[in-house]
């Protein structure tokens, strides 16, 4: 039996767009000699489709594009992901269901069981979980198909007290497929493939994996589909970040052979290479699935608004990215310079428009109320709001879309203005941490110097009062970023971090500053998510809350 894995990129909602790709694959397949081609977790209509799942409409659209994909099925099969409706009258009105379809109609219906509600995930609120399990006889071969989550109870800490494949295996089956829709996260390749792994060894089965590929607002998905034998050796790797439909023949004695070469790497790639490449990926799908076209962030000479604006011309073209530079009266001759160099190395457009005039009329206008009282906070951000002003105003003009340039460490802390420079329509690095911008920036400049050397080395600043540095008001960043890495992604408590030989002032003032700036994180835009734990939908903490702050 040929199988082929259509690894694809999907638009939540989009049927036709969706549709038309997945019979444009089955067709490419059939062409190919293939006898069945798989597609991914609720391919029909995206994932995560998230609310949309509550209209009647949306869940009667799936069906019906089902029908056209099962129209295209002659002369080979297909697995497609769905919502379908629970015909049971008991618990959720939906399942996450696995349609096979051959001979132009639906010929099996399987249902996911293990729902995950955690972190990014929320499939419970919608989804009914399976507790029957059937194999699928196709072409002399018995399949156990499984979707996502129901491969994914690791045995050293269950989070479920069922396995599927327990049920499936006494049914005899000579091979796995699973279905997915498996979010990025720079550690999260490694971890997939553990866990495939195991199953295949576990089972002694040979196992076929397709995951999806594409951004869905914060949400990235990298492909990797992945194929191991029965031995649970790695067989094969799909590219990562980038569609792809390759073909595999399962033999009689369940041995799987391909054309083409092991695409297996020797070499992982490095975490930042794949934030690199993820964060392309986040940009360029969160445009091209909202029908823009053109990005606008405020370049101010740091290193943040350089990797961004670095980050956005490779990929949306340097010809559809707009710097602009918003100098105050605090802004150093060297910083102009600095983004001035970028542009000029990146080749997109540019603008400078002086903020002096614009916050000095606002602090005339508050004179009366301010009272004479001394230069603080409110003055730092006023300049930081003007900057946003301008910024929102050429949005409006112009159609451009704001590219919020605030990191992780900033974000965590509170490091920046609500309706300043905390503005904009997404976080392209607020998933990132402040060492880790170091890094990009080094990877960007891997094969010439795009971001100037200045932009890195210099000490960060916001330059919002005279000799500003960011170490004025934090720790060093790689001191504060592994504090924030153990806090946040590990969850470890002041007085483990404490334990870890860090300082007990710097630690709980660290996790204080985190915890009090959770109403900031609450109107932010979509964060794109690299890491295992992002701000955003993935946690999800009160703003009142009295513990740890």
């Amino acid at each position: 039996m040929k199988i082929a894995l259509a690894q694809l990129n999907y638009h939540i909602g989009n049927f036709d767009s969706n549709t038309a790709k997945i019979i444009d694959a089955i067709n490419k397949a059939k062409q190919n000699g293939a006898d069945l081609v798989v597609f991914a977790e609720l391919a029909v209509c995206g994932y995560p489709a998230r609310d949309f799942l509550e209209f009647k409409e949306f869940i009667g659209l799936c069906e019906e594009a089902a029908g056209k994909i099962a129209e295209a099925c002659t002369d080979i099969a297909c697995i497609i992901g769905l919502p379908t409706v629970n015909s049971k009258p008991e618990g959720k009105d939906l399942n996450n269901s696995a349609y096979f379809i051959s001979e132009g109609k639906v010929q099996a219906r399987v249902d996911k069981a293990l729902l995950p509600n955690y972190d990014v995930f929320d499939e419970y609120r919608y989804f009914e979980p399976s507790t029957e399990f059937k194999c699928i006889d196709f072409k002399g071969h018995r399949i156990a198909l499984t979707i996502c989550e129901d491969l994914w109870n690791d045995i050293e800490n269950p989070l479920y007290i069922t396995r599927p494949m327990d049920t499936l295996i006494e049914q005899q089956p000579d091979v796995m497929i699973n279905i997915a829709a498996s979010p990025f996260a720079y550690n999260h390749d490694e971890e997939r493939i553990d866990i495939l792994r195991d199953n295949a060894e576990r089972y002694k089965l040979p196992l076929f994996y397709v995951n999806q590929v594409g951004a869905q607002t914060e949400l990235i998905f990298d492909g990797g589909s992945l194929v191991f034998d029965s031995k649970g050796e790695l067989l094969d790797e799909m590219p990562y970040f980038e569609e792809n439909i390759s073909y595999y023949t399962l033999n009689d004695d369940s041995t799987v052979t391909f054309e083409h070469e092991k695409r297996i790497k020797p070499n992982r790639a490095s975490d930042i290479e794949q934030i690199y490449q993820g964060l392309i990926l986040g940009i360029r799908d969160y445009f091209y699935k909202s029908g823009f076209t053109r990005a606008t962030l405020g370049l101010s000479g740091g290193i943040d608004s350089a990797v961004v604006c670095a980050l956005a011309a490779e990929a949306l073209g340097p010809e559809n990215v707009l710097a602009v530079l918003l100098p105050s009266k605090f802004s150093t001759d060297h910083s102009l310079k600095d983004a001035m160099d970028l542009v000029e190395a990146l080749g997109c457009k540019h603008e400078t428009v002086a903020i002096k005039d614009i916050t000095d009329a606002v602090e005339t206008a508050l004179h009366p109320q301010f009272k004479g009282l001394p230069f603080n906070i409110a003055e730092e951000n006023i300049q930081s709001r003007s900057r946003a002003v301008v910024l929102m105003a050429i949005c409006n003009k112009f159609g451009y879309i704001l590219l919020n340039t605030s990191n992780k460490s900033e974000a965590a802390v509170g490091y920046g203005t609500l309706y300043g420079d905390m503005c904009g329509g997404i976080s392209v690095i607020g998933d990132v941490y402040k060492t880790q911008v170091f890094e990009l920036a080094r990877y960007i400049n891997r094969e010439r110097e795009i971001i100037p050397e200045n932009t890195i080395v210099k000490p960060p600043s916001a330059e919002l009062r005279p000799d500003q540095k960011d170490t004025d008001s934090l720790p060093e960043y790689d001191i504060l970023d592994r504090i924030l890495a153990e806090y946040l992604e590990n969850r470890c408590s002041s007085s483990e971090i404490i334990q870890m030989g860090y300082e007990e002032a710097t630690v709980r003032k660290v996790i204080k500053l985190v915890n009090i700036a959770e109403h900031k994180r609450y109107q932010t835009p979509p964060i794109l998510r690299v890491s295992p734990k992002a701000f955003g939908m993935g946690r999800r903490m009160p703003i009142v809350g009295k513990y740890l702050s």
